[in-house]
């Protein structure tokens, strides 16, 4: 039933939990969702749906790098993408959450969708996360599309600005 790759992205995801076995216990008989505490082992960039997937398009046209983990929720029509933990970088904008140390997100397991939430890319269990530089260059790209495809959205912010300011 499982194999070694899905073993490792359990055990990466359970270590974020206070109680890793509780947490497993949790997607297996409980809800199926476990709320995880950020910023030990990742922090989490929250985004609208749409730019979030337009983002996640960009990051795919590099074939030398998969993108790290990206979860969705269906029912907020939010995409969070899984970043290294840490103050290092600013997220600034109406729409964008940063959640790092003291936040929570609420997780299913890697193997399987639990009622709106879903990975997008799952973890791979090796740690491999999202890097700020590239992840808000490619959301600054797929701002760029929106303002394209949103003729209002050009009156707010030119193509130009910097993710932080097109994101506000």
């Amino acid at each position: 039933m499982w194999n070694a790759a899905w073993m490792r992205s359990v055990e990466w995801l359970a270590a974020a939990a206070a109680d890793p076995r509780a947490c497993k216990r949790q997607w297996e008989h409980g809800t199926g969702i476990a709320l995880l505490e950020a910023g030990r082992h990742w922090n989490v960039l929250s985004v609208p749906e749409e730019l979030g997937l337009l983002g996640l398009n960009v990051l795919w046209q590099d074939p030398l790098r998969t993108p790290g983990p990206v979860l969705r929720h269906g029912k907020a029509r939010r995409v969070g993408f899984f970043l290294p933990p840490g103050p290092g970088h600013q997220w600034i904008g109406a729409g964008v959450r940063h959640v790092g140390r003291g936040g929570w997100i609420p997780v299913p397991p890697p193997y399987r969708d639990t009622g709106h939430l879903e990975w997008i890319i799952p973890p791979d269990g090796t740690g491999a996360l999202h890097a700020p530089e590239r992840l808000e260059a490619a959301l600054q790209a797929a701002t760029g599309t929106l303002a394209l495809l949103q003729p209002e959205a050009r009156e707010a912010a030119p193509p130009s600005a910097p993710v932080h300011d097109l994101l506000a």
